[in-house]
């Protein structure tokens, strides 16, 4: 049974572009609906629902960013992804601002837009919320909001950001992709004295080097060609507030040492101003990657990482959490489940099925799952037969307690990862990129995993 495409809204007043990049994409298995300008694309928004939104900056309609606001207003469980050939900065601060996936210049190398489009999908909100970090219905509680999970790993995670939040002490959160480090740096904000300002997500691999300290610290007017008015940056709208840097392992070394520089001295200095600011932020990271190794390997500061990693919150994969994975499949069915619907529960076969996988793309990828699964579904409950062939083909080769005592963790770990990369490469013949979209993982990730296990696409092909 094959995976339901994802719907991409193309919204681009240049032809040559919309139509040789929807074509593209088709062949990539997407579904591309194109537009010519701004008020095309909100009126398709109110009659269909997509996956993402591809958009020019430049275009009529567009001009004072109408797009972009009504999206993330009205819509803003979709995910957009600007790509311009005319980049500014005050358009890179408020498309940020606004909570865009990512922000491309022209021309864009197909690699790396479908990289982004990855990344923009598996990372979307899981429920059409006006704050996309946050999480409800469920199972433990934290003072600034709700986390679901019941397992011994989030239970301690729970414990630590409820001690932590009351404080002013910057935090790292680091954790394999999907496991849900956004959703727990909004609770330590939520929970702390900080509340009622701003939450300001800073999305490291969104902003161009070129214009990061622009867009963080903003400029003033006449500091550069283009620069025709005063702009503030990121910093100056979370005063008070939180600033959390997500994929912080994607700063490049320059990048690094700006940032190091703010949370030292608490002060900014605007491009072509003299005068420092002073702001009142705590810091929060984010990563997937083992910072300790950047370190050592000279591509990540070590000032820096121990001046954000004062406490250091450790996520685990959902392949660790036990029964969590039931409870989120639980509440992801009541969120995702069409209105009305008479669809409430999964058949034991189901349950089983979620047991027993490994999940690689943690949270995110069962989010995806479940979301199929209620497409599919008829009737009263979930089967078998609405799940994806990776999960069905997930056999675990040790299923006895005493064959289970005579291996290492990381042993049963690393089998289980060859079965499940195995089987998903000879579902899709070796092509890398629809093995890496349905697993919930970049082409990059997944390449990283078939290194590490030394397993070649091309014996599938």
């Amino acid at each position: 049974m094959s995976q339901p495409k994802h719907r991409i809204l193309i919204a681009d007043d240049e032809p040559l572009y919309r139509n040789t990049t929807a074509e593209l994409l088709r062949d990539e298995g997407y579904e591309c609906v194109c537009v010519e300008n701004a008020d095309d694309a909100i009126t398709v928004l109110a009659e269909h629902a997509f996956d993402l939104i591809l958009t020019d900056l430049n275009m009529p309609g567009n001009f004072q960013l109408e797009l972009l606001k009504q999206g993330r207003t009205t819509y803003s469980h979709v995910p957009m992804i600007v790509v311009t050939g005319v980049p500014s900065v005050p358009s890179a601060i408020e498309s940020v601002r606004l909570g865009i996936a990512d922000y491309l210049l022209k021309p864009v190398k197909f690699d790396e837009l479908l990289a982004a489009i990855d990344r923009a999908i598996r990372g979307r909100p899981a429920t059409p919320t006006p704050s996309a970090g946050t999480v409800s219905a469920a199972e433990s509680n934290t003072r600034g909001g709700t986390i679901i999970g019941q397992s011994a790993p989030m239970l301690e995670v729970l414990d630590i950001v409820d001690r932590v939040a009351a404080s002013n002490t910057n935090v790292l959160i680091t954790g394999e992709s999907g496991t849900g480090k956004e959703v727990i740096a909004k609770a330590i904000h939520d929970g702390s004295g900080r509340r009622e300002h701003a939450f300001q997500i800073v999305d490291c691999t969104a902003i161009p080097e070129s214009l990061f300290e622009s867009v963080l610290f903003g400029h003033v007017k006449g500091s550069f060609t283009g620069a025709i008015k005063d702009q503030q940056g990121l910093l100056r709208h979370c005063d008070g507030g939180t600033a959390f840097f997500d994929e912080l392992g994607e700063l490049p070394a320059a990048s690094q040492a700006k940032l190091l520089r703010v949370i030292q001295e608490q002060t900014f200095t605007p491009v072509g101003e003299n005068k420092s600011i002073k702001v009142d932020t705590r810091f929060i990271g984010a990563t997937n990657r083992d910072l300790h190794a950047e370190v050592d390997a000279g591509r990540f500061r070590q000032d820096l990482y121990y001046r954000l990693a004062v406490i250091h919150i450790e996520l685990s994969p959902l392949r660790q959490r036990g029964n969590d994975v039931l409870l989120l499949a639980e509440h992801f069915l009541k969120q995702l489940r069409p209105k009305g619907s008479t669809l409430n529960r999964f058949s034991a076969e189901t349950l089983e099925c979620f047991r027993r996988y490994h999940w690689p793309g943690n949270i995110r990828e069962l989010r995806n799952v479940v979301e199929r699964a209620v497409t599919l579904a008829r009737g009263d409950q979930i089967e078998v037969a609405d799940l994806p062939a990776q999960i069905l083909d997930c056999e675990p080769s040790l299923t006895g307690e005493a064959e289970l005592a005579e291996i290492s963790r990381d042993e049963a770990l690393d089998h289980a990862d060859r079965a499940y990369l195995s089987a998903l490469l000879k579902k899709h013949e070796g092509v890398i990129a629809r093995a890496a979209r349905q697993a919930g993982l970049s082409r990059q990730g997944l390449n990283k995993l078939l290194k590490r296990h030394q397993i070649s696409a091309d014996e599938f092909r």
